[in-house]
């Protein structure tokens, strides 16, 4: 697979060894990977998820690997979803890009809606989480063609950060996908931006820095989106929580900071409109355990 030592989370103070017992997946989940992996049985798929798992916690010991996060439809469940697929329908070269994509699960959910697969961007640190992305599904560069681009979103020569497109300056021809080595071609072409449990690994000033790198990729066109969820906090600050184990230690906006910072200082106040709801989650994993999370998304008006 890798030398290279497991890439690590600031944020994430605990790594805790695997737990086949958090395995749960929900009817509509498995219904998602039986047909995407072609594997019906129910024990023999819990056993690919498993070895997939292994594997990637050896290169990435992130939260959401452990707690199988990336087993759930995450996606389809954020309130600004179709949005995402009537930009796929009705642009003329519409481009989506998912942001810490790991494995490209979401890339697949808004593809199997929908989305021209060709027309979609996965970016990771790690390539080698994208790569057991096609182990896990069994599929290819060949039959999903889907694009990807590794490297840390904070270096400049991968994404530097560009002031947001105007409609004076859309209509800039969109390189080839297939060709991608950095993100900086793509700015103001983006049609809608995904980043889901992305932001909150970083601080407040590194979210601000990331806010606006992701704002000069989006399109200027009405209607194009930046959407997620993350970790949130009733009121800004720092927060610490132990969640099945995992300890994180975290900067967590509000839906009021989250709101500002998008609309007044990633934007021209009032070029966008932001909905923020701030809801404390179970996973139904058993347990009375609740997350709180921000559910986002910032539109181009």
């Amino acid at each position: 697979m890798t030398d290279k030592a497991p890439a690590m989370i600031e944020a994430q103070r605990t790594f805790p060894p695997l737990d086949e017992s958090l395995y749960d997946l929900r009817p509509q989940d498995a219904a998602f990977y039986r047909k995407l992996t072609g594997i019906e049985d129910d024990t023999a798929l819990k056993q690919h998820i498993l070895d997939i798992q292994a594997k990637a916690y050896k290169v990435a010991p992130y939260g959401c690997i452990y707690l199988f996060y990336f087993t759930r439809r995450k996606l389809s469940g954020l309130p600004a979803y179709q949005q995402v697929l009537r930009l796929g329908r009705e642009c003329k070269n519409p481009i989506f890009l998912d942001i810490g994509c790991c494995f490209g699960n979401d890339i697949r959910e808004v593809v199997h809606d929908g989305f021209p697969a060709a027309r979609a961007i996965g970016t990771d640190l790690r390539q080698e989480l994208w790569s057991l992305g096609h182990d896990l599904f069994k599929s290819s560069p060949e039959t999903f063609p889907s694009h990807f681009v590794g490297g840390d979103a904070f270096n400049p020569e991968i994404l530097a950060v560009a002031p947001p497109a105007s409609m004076q300056t859309a209509g800039v021809p969109t390189p080839d996908l297939s060709k991608l080595t950095s993100l900086n071609p793509l700015h103001g072409s983006v049609s809608a931006i995904h980043a889901t449990a992305f932001f909150h690994l970083f601080k407040e000033d590194q979210q601000l820095h990331m806010a606006r790198a992701l704002a000069g990729l989006l399109s200027a066109e009405p209607g194009s989106i930046i959407l997620g969820a993350h970790t949130g906090a009733q009121e800004k600050g720092v927060v610490n929580y132990v969640y099945r184990g995992v300890e994180v230690d975290m900067f967590a906006h509000s839906a009021e900071s989250w709101t500002a910072m998008w609309d007044g200082e990633v934007f021209e106040k009032g070029t966008v409109k932001v909905d923020a709801q701030f809801r404390e989650i179970s996973e139904g994993m058993g347990g009375d355990e609740r997350y709180p999370l921000l559910f986002w998304s910032v539109t181009r008006l």
